[in-house]
């Protein structure tokens, strides 16, 4: 373990116990893909015969600050006036990630039209960025599709109602920066299953993908940062585990998701982060946020 890395452990004997997040993964995949270099080369992978491109050119259009009620996607970007991508992740199989890219596209183009000013009532045809939506899927499967179509796998093939194509990612080329992240989630991976969701698991998943030059850049320097956004306090999920345990039961026994969402909001009046709650409730972050109705701190 190198010192950098060793300063971190020594500093975490001094806090309270931790655990990594169920959403450490997310979470990093979200930070490397806020910065403009990291969205250039996530372009440049997904487009390596377009050598013009630069980081100017590139505009950031995830949806993120949104009603809790609408949704959001992981990453979004748009090349000038041409191209609009979007880009998700997912290390369990679901084939409603499709109707999802299809949520997000048409709220990018509602707010494309907004930053336009293009009226969609107006008889003046609309200018539209072409749409690209890809997923990285980071787990295990038998079967790997190159695509998903909408019209396939929910109108039986028929896609004179509606379509949406979604192209599948699961390792990236050697070296570019989807294949460096999607290594990055075996090697966690691994790491939990030596360690648990510990904290000496996110250390030595630093160690290593530094070792192996794995987002090397991304992690140089910025151990902290890293190991912060995969965290959360054990003290605090501990307190909240042992409140939730008759609301989860209760909420079994009544097969309803109302109990799940009260529960949310009463954690969340207590002053929980959305995360945490998520993880008491083996919900995602967007499941939380639409069940509490509120616009996202």
């Amino acid at each position: 373990m190198d010192q950098e890395v060793k300063n971190i452990s020594s500093d975490a004997e001094k806090k309270p116990e931790q655990v990594a997040k169920y959403t450490a993964k997310d979470s990093v995949f979200t930070s490397i893909f806020r910065e403009p270099k990291y969205l250039l080369q996530l372009y440049q992978a997904l487009h390596p015969e377009d050598h013009e491109a630069t980081e100017d050119s590139i505009k950031n259009v995830t949806i993120t600050n949104v009603l809790l009620d609408q949704y959001y996607n992981d990453v979004g970007f748009q090349i000038g006036e041409k191209i609009v991508i979007l880009v998700e992740q997912q290390s369990s199989w679901s084939i409603n990630i499709v109707v999802r890219c299809l949520l997000y596209l048409a709220q990018t183009y509602q707010e494309y039209f907004e930053s336009t000013k293009q009226n969609v009532y107006g008889s003046k045809k609309l200018e539209l960025p072409k749409p690209e939506m890809y997923v990285i899927f980071t787990g295990n499967r038998k079967t790997r599709p190159e695509y998903l179509y909408l019209s396939k796998e929910f109108f039986g093939g028929d896609d004179s109602v509606l379509d949406v194509k979604v192209k599948m990612i699961y390792d990236g080329k050697e070296g570019d920066i989807i294949n460096q992240y999607v290594t990055f989630t075996k090697i966690y991976n691994e790491q939990v299953k030596l360690y648990g969701r510990t904290r000496e698991a996110v250390l030595e998943t630093i160690r290593i993908c530094k070792d192996q030059n794995v987002l090397g850049e991304y992690l140089s320097g910025r151990e902290k940062e890293v190991v912060d956004i995969m965290m959360t306090l054990f003290n605090e999920e501990y307190i909240l585990k042992t409140y939730v345990e008759s609301e989860k039961q209760e909420a079994e026994k009544r097969g309803s998701e109302k109990m799940k969402i009260g529960t949310a909001q009463k954690l969340y009046k207590k002053g929980s982060s959305i995360e945490d709650i998520a993880d008491i409730l083996d919900a995602s972050v967007k499941e939380v946020e639409q069940w509490l109705g509120l616009v996202r701190a």
